[in-house]
């Protein structure tokens, strides 16, 4: 797996989107008390329930494949020129 140019960056855009789908999808939004493994997890299951990404093999589903699955995610996502692609 290798490492995405602001990986990180693009991982809290795609919390921000993700957390905004999931309302949009009826779920209750996230506390500021769950923790961001919570968030991460429940995102990348959400997307993989409604067919948006593809799921990760059984023994390569940890936190950090999952990370880097959403920062993938939104980087599709984002308009070409966009300050995270740079």
């Amino acid at each position: 797996m290798k490492k995405l140019k602001n990986e990180s960056a693009l991982l809290k855009a795609a919390l921000s989107v993700g957390e905004k789908y999931a309302i949009n999808r009826g779920f209750k939004s996230f506390s500021a008390t769950d923790a961001s493994k919570q968030k991460i997890e429940s995102l990348y299951r959400l997307l993989v329930q409604d067919k948006m990404i593809h799921p990760l093999p059984g023994d390569q589903e940890d936190l950090l494949s999952m990370k880097h699955k959403l920062a993938l995610w939104i980087q599709k996502k984002l308009p070409e020129g966009h300050e995270l692609l740079k």
